[in-house]
């Protein structure tokens, strides 16, 4: 399990490390881990042309003590110094290992050449995008051949939520000091980190003392560990009965992608409940499925579904229920243990039905905090799809799902999703571990299908019996 702390945790883990430390000692950690991963990215440091853009805090400081290492090490160094004053015993270090001190964007040339930047503008405690004079200079730098490695967050991406306000860095790598940050996770600053890299500095312990980080991310021994296994004596029913209520005559093909979801996904049996037309096209591609009502332990209602009347007689069953596209509105009926699907767009729908106002525009600039806003407001487990997809429980727990590609972005694929967590339900899993176990072997599948090019609802659906034994091996 890949864990996240927000700002305020951070500090206070550091806080109660450095009291027992010399003065100085965090600091010279993260610099050394720091320097050896560019170490590692340059492959040979000597002679190799390294430029720092130093800001005014810790995070110019971490900076400046790497590029003095890098120095000692053979690299040039150049610091251009972007803030309003520049971390002393940083600035002095540097200049001891042989570097060079440039004001302001006087050197912003030396970028043109330079094989590695290194972005230590503002750090954790930074807010809003980046000052003009520095902007500049980073377009300059990323429109350089230079690999660019940001110490921390990229600068004007917020370290605890992932917004990015105005300009901000676009890294290759991020190496953060301690713990990996929210922000880092969720987009939009996860797509502006990189490849992300924690530098140990000893905070393990203090960290784990706080309590619960602010959002988790399940890695493949995770899922394993969580999937629904069958015994020896395990019969179709014991392995979990899904019910799908999906398709229309406008939409048959949800209904197909939904049913076989579930059926590839580990469901003892799928029964589908759904229009005539659609009947005939589920039963045509999946035999094993079974047309109407019966005895269920989970159902997914809504897919392909845009009227939401022809299914509230469904929702307010007890048995646990996966509510996706226009059925997710109708939480507050379920009868049962809810998990809701929606995108962005729906989700302020969810909201609104919920007395909590926000716009599309809003929910996707800042993902963590509107999907535990629904949960809230709900008392339902949420699964916001989307360029990162969050998980977040009516408690406060937050996932979000590390796995993935854009060629998700495609007709059918939340079918294919809500299938798939349905079958989970079924098997016993709570809505929190069917959302988090579902998105990730959907954006396993969908990367398995996708293999670098396009792909379609229908090949994700295929990969998912691979994306299984990827991870049961």
């Amino acid at each position: 399990m890949r864990l996240a702390y927000d700002v305020e945790a951070v500090r206070a883990a550091e806080a109660a490390l450095a009291a027992g430390l010399p003065a100085g000692t965090l600091m010279d950690r993260a610099a050394a881990g720091i320097a050896a991963a560019c170490a590692r990215l340059l492959g040979s440091t000597y002679g190799t042309r390294v430029v720092l853009l130093v800001g005014s805090g810790d995070n110019g400081g971490d900076a400046l003590h790497a590029g003095a290492r890098l120095g000692r090490r053979g690299a040039r160094v150049d610091a251009l110094c972007l803030g309003s004053r520049t971390h002393q015993e940083g600035a002095a270090a540097l200049l001891a290992a042989g570097g060079r001190l440039h004001g302001g964007t006087e050197r912003a040339d030396l970028l043109d050449d330079a094989d590695l930047v290194v972005d230590g503008i503002v750090g954790i405690g930074g807010s809003g995008g980046l000052r003009p004079d520095a902007a500049r200079v980073v377009a300059r730098a990323e429109a350089s051949a230079a690999l660019l490695v940001a110490v921390d967050v990229p600068s004007g991406v917020d370290a605890s939520t992932g917004e990015a306000t105005g300009e901000v860095v676009h890294a290759d790598v991020t190496l953060t000091p301690g713990t990996l940050k929210p922000g880092l996770l969720v987009d939009p600053g996860s797509s502006c980190a990189g490849l992300v890299e924690v530098v140990d500095i000893g905070l393990g312990p203090h960290l784990a003392a706080l309590g619960a980080p602010d959002v988790e991310a399940l890695e493949a021994d995770d899922v394993a560990a969580l999937l629904p296994a069958p015994g020896p004596e395990s019969d179709k029913y014991q392995r979990g009965v899904v019910g799908v209520v999906a398709g229309s005559d406008e939409y048959p093909g949800a209904a197909v992608l939904c049913a076989g979801a579930a059926v590839r996904s580990g469901a003892g049996m799928v029964r589908y409940v759904g229009p005539d037309h659609a009947t005939y096209r589920v039963l045509a591609r999946w035999p094993e499925a079974v047309a109407g009502e019966g005895r269920v332990q989970a159902r997914v209602i809504g897919p392909g579904i845009p009227e939401l009347d022809a299914v509230l007689d469904q929702v307010a069953r007890p048995e646990p229920v996966v509510l996706d596209a226009t059925a997710a509105t109708a939480y507050a009926r379920a009868g049962g243990p809810a998990l809701l699907t929606p995108h962005a767009g729906e989700l302020v729908r969810v909201l609104a039905a919920a007395g909590v106002e926000a716009t599309r525009e809003q929910v996707e600039a800042r993902r963590l905090h509107w999907a535990r806003e629904a949960a809230r407001a709900t008392g339902c487990v949420v699964l916001l799809k989307g360029s990162t997809t969050v998980v977040a429980a009516p408690d406060g727990r937050v996932r979000v799902n590390p796995t993935g590609t854009p060629w998700l972005a495609t007709a059918g694929s939340g079918d294919v999703l809500a299938g798939v967590a349905g079958a989970l339900l079924a098997g016993g899993l709570p809505p929190f571990d069917a959302g988090s176990v579902a998105a990730w072997l959907h954006g396993l599948a969908g990367r398995l299908a996708a293999d670098g090019a396009s792909t379609s609802a229908s090949a994700v659906l295929d990969a998912l019996p691979a994306a299984l034994r990827a991870v049961l091996r």
